[in-house]
């Protein structure tokens, strides 16, 4: 063989060489890539770093709302199917001001004919005994909720943390759930305003709610009118660290939340009292809201 053809089949040969190696080099680095994203996929987004509120260390006498933020920013950093969120609501400290009721309204947004938090006055006695009994009324959340199987299009579900959710576009109107609810916990959106009936719609009414982590405006009859409604713990505030805005705005702290699962919470330790109840437990739809009496 003539030195050219041996220099030809050198320099062939180290382009082959060169070819492997940068095909190595390229499969690699996809692997990688495609393993990096697999791995991303598998990660519960619920439990990357969240962006939680500052708290102040634990003090002696300090807001029970600080303890419930402490054990609400705890079970976030666990899977969401581990948590079982629940409330509790003492009957003796309800004052009846209806707190509760307008923040929710102003949090969600609510229209006219839409209350997710009703707060029932109760008289009890005869004249000249006659005391009062404030029994606010959320969304039951039920382990085995009858508004759930009657949905036709599959529009409300329970989330693997225990609340209900619905998706408004996926709702029908045809309000099944409303009928099928033993705790009248839900309510049309009948897509009445607040300031029906005057020269200009106020900016309150046109302002959106963000209920499910979504963006809802209600114009032109798009949803959420026309859908059924409930309370949902507002799981948009739980998620990124804050109490419900009934909870926070109770002037009496009586209500209390958190994870029921957690044993040290502060939900877990009043639902082992012997002083409370649930509404209707004879109907078998184990409620999640939790009274004092």
């Amino acid at each position: 063989m003539s030195n050219g053809n041996l220099e030809n089949s050198g320099a062939v040969g180290g382009m082959r060489e060169e070819l492997w190696r940068l095909a190595r080099a390229f499969f690699s680095g996809l692997a990688l890539v495609l393993l990096s994203a697999q791995r991303g996929q598998a990660q519960d987004p619920e439990l990357e770093k969240l962006d939680l509120p500052e708290l102040p260390p634990p003090q002696p006498n300090e807001d029970v709302l600080l303890r419930m933020m402490r054990e609400l920013q705890r079970a976030l950093q666990k899977p969401v199917e581990q948590r079982r969120w629940v409330m509790v609501i003492d009957l003796r400290k309800c004052v009846g001001c209806h707190a509760c009721t307008i923040a929710c309204i102003a949090e969600n947004k609510l229209p006219p004919g839409v209350v997710y938090r009703p707060v029932i006055t109760e008289e009890l006695g005869e004249f000249p005994n006659v005391s009062m009994r404030f029994i606010p009324r959320p969304c039951m959340q039920c382990d085995d909720p009858p508004c759930v199987p009657v949905c036709p299009v599959k529009a409300t579900w329970v989330r693997p943390d225990g609340v209900i959710e619905m998706d408004y576009n996926a709702c029908i109107g045809c309000r099944y759930c409303i009928t099928a609810c033993p705790y009248n916990a839900r309510t049309a959106d009948f897509g009445l305003y607040h300031s029906d009936h005057t020269p200009q719609r106020a900016a309150y009414d046109e302002a959106p709610s963000f209920e499910y982590g979504r963006r809802w405006k209600r114009e032109g009859g798009n949803s959420p009118i026309g859908n059924a409604r409930k309370c949902h713990f507002c799981v948009h505030r739980l998620e990124v660290g804050e109490l419900p805005a009934c909870t926070t705005s109770c002037i009496g702290r009586a209500t209390f939340f958190g994870d029921a699962n957690d044993p040290e919470s502060l939900v877990a330790e009043l639902i082992s009292k012997p002083n409370v109840m649930r509404l209707k437990e004879e109907l078998g739809t184990k409620p999640k809201v939790y009274y004092l009496v």
